[in-house]
């Protein structure tokens, strides 16, 4: 099998063959940290989070590189906002950009460099760029002269003149063509700065990655990749820089996700419909939003609805209630360790064929510039398969039916795994749901547990009648009671 993904760079889906084989370098341009992350945020980092466990899933060595920025003008305006120093600000909103990820079942990248831990190879850089006629000096700013690197646009398909056409009024005098941007700004009164050629200063937004995936990944690397409105001008802006500078490609594949719309619109501090993740959690399992956001491909737009959300977390339930079924069966059992694929009857092996083209058809899926929402779909007709099994086998488990449910279970973790999902014990993600679910309905599990208790003594003094009053007294608000022999578990219907 082939793994093709779209470059956005060529518009057009391409093989991919890594520049050393066996190893992929990716740089993913990071968050500005002035504010918490929100559900825009979350999508990328989902998307890449799940492209580098496929590569990982694959056999592929992942170097994964995401930065931070940490000294931009939105951070400075928060410093000067909160009267905090703007590392004090930058430090709090990487702690806590750190536990969204962490939240949300996001693998920590290879490096998390910093922007301003790097300002020496920006300054290199730039010195560079002046080698080269592409850099120029206006008073203590520095700029790139964009019509002086011929392939500008390539990226986002926008032709120079096009853009010139098109180019906003620049109110700065000082740029020789409104479209140059800055690679060095001037110091202002109470701002951070840097000593360079230029004065005191300190880098443009630009200049960074260019300088962080060099570092980290080389002159040219594999994948570099963030979401569609980092296009242009920012990515377009690296490429100008790095291949200016170097002469060589930045990267052989561009990658990018689309947006994320908030009820059908469009999301936007200015609409005031931005959701941060610490909300979303705070009524959603990560792996329900984790789930929701597969469902749709990567470079398409997807709808953040509550409707959508709970359909994701009912697909989940689907997902988990399949293998607590086989961890059910399987539990304690082991005598199924001298069954073959020759030696399964007729009916089983049925069964197992449909579940054994999982692997080949979730890779097929994902292979395909890694198209989640045909995996998720392959993933659930085997779980649908398997299901109707479960349903067939429980009252006279054998040790062929053992040896499915083994071989399914093993499917399951393994695209799951690549998915970053079924990271629970089933048993642990149900009581954790129901847990959850009555915090939300603003029921006390002190008081749930206490009833119980009292139901379970009434019973044990043959009291019917009080006993019964407590289960329909809970039922009243929604849960309901099982009882297993002298065990008694709740659920919230």
């Amino acid at each position: 099998m082939t793994l093709r993904l779209y470059n956005t760079c060529t518009r057009k889906k391409e093989e991919f063959k890594p520049i050393t084989e066996g190893k992929v370098g990716i740089y993913v341009c990071g968050v500005t940290v002035y504010d918490s992350c929100h559900v825009g945020h979350a999508r990328s980092a989902l998307v890449f989070d799940v492209i580098t466990r496929y590569l990982k899933y694959r056999g592929y060595e992942v170097t994964f590189v995401k930065n931070f920025t940490d000294v931009d003008d939105k951070i400075i305006d928060k410093a000067k906002a909160t009267g905090l120093p703007f590392s004090e600000v930058a430090e709090r909103y990487i702690r806590e950009h750190n536990e969204d990820m962490d939240a949300l079942g996001v693998e920590r990248p290879t490096v998390a460099p910093r922007a301003t831990d790097h300002i020496g190879g920006m300054i290199r850089l730039i010195q560079a760029l002046f080698e080269k006629g592409l850099a120029y000096q206006a008073g203590g700013d520095v700029y790139y002269a964009v019509e002086k690197f011929p392939s500008y646009g390539k990226l986002s398909g926008r032709g120079l003149d096009d853009m010139m056409a098109g180019a906003r009024v620049d109110v700065n005098e000082k740029k020789n063509n409104p479209l140059d941007f800055a690679l060095w700004k001037a110091s202002r009164e109470g701002e951070p700065w840097w000593d360079s050629p230029w004065g005191k200063g300190r880098p443009g937004w630009h200049i960074e990655c260019s300088v962080m995936s060099r570092e980290f990944l080389g002159e040219t690397f594999d994948i570099h990749g963030g979401g569609e409105d980092l296009v242009f001008p920012h990515h377009e802006n690296e490429i100008a820089q790095s291949e200016g500078a170097s002469g060589k490609p930045l990267a052989n594949y561009w990658i990018h996700n689309g947006f994320v719309r908030i009820n059908s619109e469009k999301m936007s501090k200015s609409l005031g419909n931005t959701c941060s993740i610490k909300d979303m959690l705070g009524s959603c399992r990560p792996e329900a939003l984790r789930l929701f956001m597969l469902q749709s491909h990567y470079r398409s737009p997807v709808d953040y609805t509550d409707s959508s959300l709970a359909e994701a977390k009912l697909g989940l339930d689907r997902l988990y209630s399949t293998m607590q079924g086989i961890k059910e069966i399987l539990a304690g059992k082991t005598d199924f360790s001298r069954v073959t694929m020759d030696s399964l009857p007729a009916r089983h092996r049925g069964v197992l064929d449909r579940i054994d083209a999982l692997p080949v058809r979730f890779a097929e899926a994902m292979d395909d510039d890694f198209n989640t929402a045909r995996a998720l779909g392959y993933l659930f007709d085997a779980v649908r398969v398997t299901n109707t099994y479960l349903a067939e086998e429980r009252a006279a488990v054998s040790a062929a039916t053992l040896f499915v449910l083994n071989r399914a279970k093993k499917h399951f973790e393994g695209t799951g795994r690549a998915l970053g999902l079924l990271g629970s014990d089933p048993d642990d993600y149900f009581l954790e749901a129901r847990d959850r679910e009555a915090s939300v309905r603003g029921l006390a599990m002190e008081e749930i547990e206490r009833m119980i208790e009292e139901r379970k003594q009434a019973r044990a003094a043959k009291d019917w009648a009080r006993a019964d009053e407590i289960r329909r007294t809970l039922a009243e608000k929604k849960i309901i009671l099982q009882d297993a022999g002298s065990t008694t578990t709740w659920k919230i219907e």
